[in-house]
């Protein structure tokens, strides 16, 4: 193709976005051309195309769809031999995940050197060389509905490739940019196509207008409806699988995070609330924080923008963008820019435009670049020193590690080991049997965890316990204790004790061979593994017939006499089964590392016979999963990932409102996460009623059960509003009180310990009467004294980490932390708390899985 000249090209441009209506009438800060967001005087490559060359209309015209963000930046690293770019991962929906690699040429051609001899650097000690680059990481959009950021990456993306000022120059010459244009394209995607489609010829910036107020659910969280900004920590998703292991193979100085908030807002930067530091954070990290937000302000201030720092967001939770850097001697720097949700849209400041909002976050990422640069030296001691003091602090701790148990669960623990070693987390295991207070942890089944590795700090917030805090006013959860989240025994080590443990490297774990005869009278597997409830669906949609224990037996083997538990799955030979049965059950156990074993008599030595009435028919369960507006799309995102990733359930989604005209004779199960169900009318409610009372299985969680006491599936009534309220007295408070007295009412997520039945169904495959559970709300429901249906309850001392207030703790302690109550031929199943929390709280996301499957016992 015939090459045109820029300013041909500008004015062709120019000319099709001002004949299509394209320009925001209503701002004055629109920007008709890509170089109006971009610092004058920077002797642009004409050979290296604008972002408009490509999209067909400048930045923020519309909102870029991720599709177009790639093919944009992989033309930019065809064209720039300062880009190179690579695929780190796919996202849920099979969207690529980029990091693009921004340096000099020469540079590129030694990047792999850089690349070890910085990481050589940190795991050493070594003291920086002030002619050592500096690795700037530059986050864009993790929430999909805060799309300024990635939409601003593509200038920002032009810019460091195109420009040809001294100060573009310099930073390309003597440092290493990487830079992650989307964050989250399953949800960036979703809200592009949300706000274009509902953009018109003239722009509307009424608030109430349909572009500005998404559908459920929105396009904040990735495909199933997570928070990927807190998913940095726990990994739950591909996108934060790749994202971590690229930080870790580059370990930046400086790492940023583009958001976006409530459109009255203004624009924010870091440093948070200097109070909520996570403890583990040192000072300097803010310091530095405060010189880099020096150059933003500066920046700011010559566009006068409005702004503000040190209030309302912190610092504590390692699981978001811009504080897992914190860790690790990098400095994340969050930034929020007020949202236009849309292309323009009224404020109390006047109307925001989306060009202004992107002209925002182009401004402080190269405020960033300059406040780097000026900082260099500081910026590349303090990641020695890190290091330094983390070594001083691993010194003078009288605790050398962690010891944690692998249980009956071998998968529930190598997932837990698995987010270990992505967080490049050192561990042993133990080889002989080593007892430490009243715990015992077994030879070859148990991991030792020392604090003496670069990953301290990190650690200790992994195994955190801690209750109170210098301000307990949190703006995310106050615990992520790994230990209590997967169920696990753990403990801790003190050196005394960590000296004289036996230890070998621990080796990955063989997919399982089996072998079973064709002729056996059944085959059995328990029910203690996290993978045994998706290798019964497995059976059941291969049209296997199965049976479910209720109560423990003993069974001739070909191993000999074997005990089994209750919940442990029977598949005899007797019923009518698939005429490849020992191959399905072979080929899917092998998969999924399970035990299958081979039974010879359906006579038992003790306990129950495998003809018993105790041995409860298993049928696949038909799912029906509330979503919609009124319901927590985080929960729901939650369940179904569950159901789908976890189990391979095909779980049906409706809207709540749906319950009111459709038919629920297909389904076996019902599952409602928290939320308001006022949508649902009288006709509704019967249904469900009468689908329960026919042998229906009605599962919620949180809210819901307001709900269900309302209607009475459930005995137990909710602790009111006025009855918490009343828990915490005002006299002597003043105005100023305010705030710190509705921090105190809330739990914002911290570890609460119930007593469980260990005899009910739905606690087979559980292995202690004491299960940790996370709490995220103050919800409390009254005990109704009915043992048979109040499965868990709080203890009396309940808090096990993290800040609950001691007025709450007592509210919720001896309350009901689980119910199920029987209605007719059906069950209605409660969970006072989030069983899925964040995909990552596995020690309790069985429950859902033992409600499927070991209903037919209840």
């Amino acid at each position: 193709m015939r090459k045109v000249s820029r300013f041909n090209q500008v004015f062709f441009i120019c000319i099709l976005y001002i004949s299509t209506s394209f320009i925001i009438a209503t701002g004055a800060n629109a920007q008709s051309s890509d170089i109006e967001y971009l610092p004058s005087n920077q002797n642009y490559d004409p050979d290296i195309p604008l972002p408009a060359d490509v999209l067909g209309y400048p930045v923020g015209t519309w909102h870029v769809r991720h599709d177009q963000l790639v093919n944009y930046m992989r033309l930019l690293a065809e064209k720039s031999d300062r880009i190179s770019i690579e695929t780190t991962g796919y996202t849920h929906e099979q969207r690529p995940l980029l990091l693009m690699t921004v340096t000099a040429p020469k540079n590129h051609q030694n990047i792999d050197t850089i690349q070890k001899e910085h990481i050589a650097r940190i795991n050493s000690g070594e003291a920086a060389k002030e002619t050592d680059p500096l690795i700037i990481y530059m986050g864009y959009s993790v929430h999909g509905n805060e799309p300024s950021g990635a939409n601003a990456s593509l200038l920002i993306a032009y810019h460091l490739a195109a420009s040809n000022s001294p100060e573009v120059l310099t930073l390309l010459n003597e440092n290493v940019v990487l830079l992650d244009p989307s964050l989250n394209p399953d949800g960036l995607s979703r809200f592009a196509q949300w706000a274009n489609t509902h953009k018109g010829k003239n722009v509307v910036t009424d608030p109430l207008h349909r572009e500005h107020t998404e559908a459920w659910p929105s396009g904040r969280t990735n495909h199933y409806w997570f928070d990927l900004n807190r998913d940095w920590l726990l990994l739950t998703h591909p996108e934060s699988k790749a994202r971590i292991a690229k930080f870790h193979e580059w370990r930046p100085h400086v790492l940023t995070d583009f958001h976006e908030m409530g459109t009255n807002s203004t624009y924010f930067f870091q440093p948070g609330v200097p109070s909520r530091k996570n403890p583990w954070t040192p000072d300097q990290n803010v310091t530095l924080t405060n010189a880099l937000g020096e150059f933003h302000a500066k920046a700011l201030d010559a566009d006068k923008q409005l702004y503000f720092t040190q209030e309302s967001f912190d610092d504590f939770y390692y699981g978001k963008g811009s504080t897992y850097p914190d860790a690790h001697g990098s400095i994340g720097i969050l930034f929020e820019q007020a949202s236009s949700r849309g292309h323009a849209q009224e404020s109390i400041n006047g109307v925001l435009t989306f060009p202004a909002s992107i002209k925002n976050q182009v401004t402080t990422s190269l405020s960033t670049f300059a406040g780097a640069l000026a900082n260099k030296s500081p910026l590349l001691s303090y990641q020695r020193d890190f290091y330094r003091d983390t070594q001083a602090l691993i010194d003078k701790d009288k605790t050398a590690g962690y010891l944690i148990a692998q249980g009956k669960d071998p998968s529930r623990f190598i997932r837990m080991l698995n987010i270990l070693k992505a967080h490049k987390i050192e561990f042993s295991l133990i080889t002989k049997d080593v007892e430490v207070g009243d715990k015992n942890f077994k030879a070859n089944e148990a991991l030792y965890i020392p604090l003496d590795q670069n990953q301290y700090r990190l650690i200790r917030s992994l195994f955190s316990e801690r209750q109170r805090f210098a301000d307990n006013t949190f703006y995310d959860v106050s615990n992520w204790n790994i230990g209590l989240a997967f169920n696990l025994q753990y403990s801790e080590v003190k050196s005394s004790v960590g000296r004289k443990l036996s230890l070998t490297d621990w080796a990955e774990v063989m997919p399982a061979v089996v072998n079973l005869p064709d002729n056996a009278y059944a085959y059995a597997f328990e029910w203690f593994d996290h993978q045994a409830p998706s290798l019964l669906q497995t059976l059941l949609e291969k049209n296997v017939q199965v049976r479910v224990a209720g109560d423990a037996f003993s069974a001739k083997t070909s191993a000999g006499v074997t005990s089994f538990a209750k919940g442990t799955v029977l598949i005899p030979s007797a019923l009518s089964q698939p005429d490849n049965l020992v191959d399905i059950i072979s080929s899917e156990a092998a998969y999924l590392n399970i035990k299958v074993h081979s039974i010879n008599s359906g006579l038992t030595p003790t306990g129950i016979d495998l003809g018993s009435r105790q041995m409860a028919k298993v049928d696949k369960p038909e799912v029906l999963l509330i979503g919609g507006v009124g319901t927590s799309s985080y929960e729901v995102g939650e369940i179904w990932h569950y159901l789908d990733i976890r189990l391979g359930v095909p779980a049906t989604l409706w809207d709540a409102r749906h319950l009111n005209t459709r038919a629920l004779d297909r389904y076996t199960h019902i599952i409602f996460a928290s939320g308001r169900y006022s949508m649902i009318n009288e006709r509704g409610v019967n249904s469900i009623e009468e689908w329960v009372k026919d042998g229906g299985v009605l599962i919620g969680q949180k809210t819901a059960l307001n709900w269900f006491s309302e209607n009475a599936w459930i005995d137990n009534e909710p602790l009111s509003s006025d009855a918490v309220k009343a828990a915490f007295p005002t006299k002597d408070l003043q105005y100023g009180d305010q705030r710190a007295l509705a921090a105190k009412k809330l739990v914002a997520g911290a570890a609460y310990q119930a007593k469980i039945d260990l005899t009910h169904p739905l606690f087979f495959g559980f292995e202690n009467d004491l299960l940790p559970l996370f709490k995220t709300n103050n919800m409390v429901l009254k005990t109704s004294d009915n043992p048979f249906q109040e499965i868990a309850k709080y203890t009396e001392k309940p808090l096990l980490a993290g800040y609950s207030a001691d007025e709450m703790q007592d509210l919720i302690k001896e309350t009901t932390a689980i119910v199920v109550t029987p209605l007719q031929r059906g069950h209605v199943i409660g969970f006072v708390d989030n069983v899925h929390f964040r995909g990552y709280w596995d020690g309790t996301n069985k429950l859902t899985a033992n409600a499927l499957y070991l209903s037919p016992l209840l």
